[in-house]
């Protein structure tokens, strides 16, 4: 038996390709001419060397006349070709009307026209559900002309193809309209981001930033038709060779659709992110006219906040037109079809941590990001304070064989000494500059130093701080530990900032990353000095971030858990309780320079800021039996001429300990 496909290396058409060579016969296939290398790429995907000899290019296109097909190949394959599948058109919503005009609509006609001179003897043609439009109630397979709302280019197209078919069609036909068309239910295999993995990108960020057991709130909307492209072709290749069946259209559907909230949790499941416990249904939001919609979005403050949103996420503003998708499919044409073949759709839940694995392997958007260190910061000037120790040593040590120049400031020449030679020893460069952050005329001293040897400052890492572990009720007499804490972790850091942003925004470009603390987020007792302090960093940042996000100048928060550093040294309980190394703490920095982003938290201390926020009274009396579980120590309740001391964690406080991991107590 011969066949002819088109969009043969296509997602679907490379699929039924790999059935159809189960059985006997020549495969022909289009290819343009310069995706001749692109087939011979599937040639060991397929199988060799079978493939080889019987997959077939035959060079045309699409958009032209009789698939641009030359004369001779159309005299060698008239009469011969038993079926020929038409896969060749555009599968995405976000395409422009131009494309899919030529594709679907010209690209169908001119493949009708080359099936009737070849005399084809079925052309079997793959339409999609969205032919249907946006038709409100149940849409049988004998149904066509009732199509609705088909503004949308992509449901037009799908919907004037499948026409062209049936009305133009002088050779028998069959008709195909499968569903949402996702990855194979056996390998999770697909070769693009559409249809549910729009939203993988959203319940990535969710499961990066919440304990999964922390319920969320979701969205509702009408019922998916999601199914595996392994169903598809296996339905499409046993109906094509079944009898009778010409002039019929049929619903590769899931009879049992899930709705749009239900397949979001399973693919939160699938990735270990929070489940949507609560959901909104989409339809709430049908009671407010278009034109109001409209007129919100025409507002550019509103669209800009949406296109970022939307583009963070990876997500087209079409897609929401399926939120609330109000089309059933009935599809009992084709189980009576496929009746004593075994073909039937898998349910969702049984293979959704497929899709989900191949998308996070394969596919997801961050894995095409430049994640080298190199690749950010090479030639750039870096500003690090607190350079000589602890997180900013570390830093100071990965950016400078990263290719920065590295500024490291701090107050002792003589400690710099040793960090420097560590950095010309692994083949990088920096330069030390001694400040003290608490002295405001020494921090513009160093802002103008830097400027008048570098010309620049691309980044600046507000590490250098001091903290001050001790309850208010032992800090009465002792109002300059909340003046000193302010004067370095704000003050000084607010000086620094201020003195590099006009470089930034004459250079067009900077990021300025701010190591703040778990404690702004949980509220930790014991810190108020040193918490109110990065709080008054973070509440800046957060004002600074969005007067000069135009200026192409990021802000990004680092809510640092607890850090084995000199500054937590003389708290000797820390030695019992878990602790990131300088070194990991530095990761973080690194993930802020290539990644961006507003805000670097554990989920913990993320967890925390929430629990703030839903219940305030039941958080406070949590952190009040953890101010007592862990006592100041005998230094810190200023005990004179007693030995500073501090007191055993009890067994209870060491689980809190670990159990809280990161948080300062």
């Amino acid at each position: 038996m011969t066949y002819f496909v088109t969009g043969a290396t296509g997602f679907i058409g490379k699929f039924l390709v790999k059935n159809l060579l189960k059985r006997e016969g020549i495969i022909y296939v289009l290819v343009r001419k310069n995706s001749i290398k692109k087939l011979e790429a599937l040639y060991p995907w397929w199988g060799l060397p079978a493939s080889q000899k019987r997959v077939v290019p035959i060079v045309g296109d699409l958009g032209k006349v009789k698939l641009g097909v030359a004369a001779a190949d159309i005299v060698k394959l008239k009469g011969k070709v038993k079926h020929l599948f038409h896969l060749a058109a555009i599968y995405d919503l976000s395409a422009d009307a131009a494309s899919q005009q030529t594709a679907n609509i010209d690209g169908t006609r001119n493949a009708v026209e080359f099936a009737e001179a070849i005399k084809a003897g079925c052309f079997q043609h793959t339409s999609s559900i969205a032919a249907a439009g946006l038709y409100d109630g149940t849409f049988r397979e004998d149904m066509f002309e009732e199509a609705e709302e088909l503004d949308h280019p992509y449901f037009r197209t799908k919907h004037d193809s499948e026409g062209i078919v049936r009305n133009e069609c002088k050779v028998p036909w069959r008709v195909y309209r499968p569903g949402m068309v996702v990855g194979h239910s056996q390998t999770g295999e697909i070769d693009k981001i559409d249809g549910p993995y729009y939203f993988f990108k959203l319940i990535q960020k969710m499961r990066d930033a919440l304990p999964q057991w922390m319920p969320t709130i979701g969205i509702e909307g009408g019922k998916l038709n999601v199914i595996p492209v392994d169903y598809v072709v296996d339905a499409m290749d046993f109906i094509a060779h079944k009898k009778g069946l010409d002039g019929e259209c049929f619903h590769l559907t899931d009879p049992e659709p899930m709705r749009i909230g239900e397949i979001l949790n399973l693919f939160a499941k699938a990735a270990h992110a929070p489940q949507m416990t609560m959901r909104v249904n989409a339809k709430m939001l049908s009671f407010i006219p278009s034109y109001v919609l409209d007129g919100l979005m025409s507002v550019a403050p509103v669209r800009r906040a949406r296109n970022q949103i939307l583009n963070d996420l990876g997500i087209p503003k079409d897609v929401f037109s399926f939120i609330s998708y109000p089309t059933k499919f009935d599809n009992r044409d084709t189980v009576k079809a496929l009746k004593g073949s075994g073909i039937s759709v898998p349910k969702l839940e049984t293979y959704a941590w497929r899709l989900w694995d191949y998308w996070e392997r394969h596919l997801d958007p961050d894995l095409f990001i430049d994640r080298t260190l190199e690749g950010k910061i090479k030639g750039k000037v870096v500003v690090v304070t607190g350079g000589t120790s602890g997180i900013g040593e570390a830093t100071a040590l990965k950016l400078s064989t990263a290719g920065a120049k590295v500024v490291i400031v701090a107050r002792d020449p003589e400690k710099a000494q040793a960090t420097l030679a560590k950095i010309k020893e692994m083949g990088g460069h920096a330069k030390f500059y001694s400040c003290d952050l608490a002295d405001l005329a020494s921090c513009d001293k160093l802002v103008a130093s830097v400027l008048k040897d570098y010309g620049a400052c691309h980044y600046l890492v507000n590490n250098a701080g001091r903290s001050i572990r001790r309850g208010i009720a032992n800090s009465f007499d002792r109002f300059h530990d909340f003046e000193r804490t302010m004067q370095l972790n704000y003050f000084g850091s607010l000086r620094l900032i201020m003195g590099f942003l006009p470089i930034m925004m004459k250079q067009d470009f900077g990021h300025i990353i701010n190591i703040s603390s778990i404690g702004v987020l949980t509220q930790s007792p014991r810190f108020s000095a040193y918490v109110a302090s990065k709080s008054a960093l973070d509440a800046f940042t957060g004002c600074a971030a969005s007067e000069f996000v135009d200026n192409h100048i990021n802000f990004t928060t680092i809510n640092m858990p607890l850090v084995r550093t000199p500054m937590i040294a003389p708290t000797k309980m820390y030695n019992s309780v878990p602790t990131l190394s300088p070194e990991q703490a530095a990761d973080l920095v690194v993930e802020a320079i290539v990644y961006k982003p507003v805000r670097i938290a554990t989920r913990l201390g993320i967890a925390g800021a929430v629990l703030h926020a839903v219940s305030p009274k039941l958080t406070k009396i949590i952190l009040n039996a953890a101010f007592r579980m862990f006592p100041d120590s005998t230094a810190a309740q200023g005990k004179k001429g007693e030995v500073a001391k501090e007191v055993e964690m009890t067994p209870e406080a060491m689980a809190f300990a670990q159990i809280t991991q990161g948080v300062h107590w």
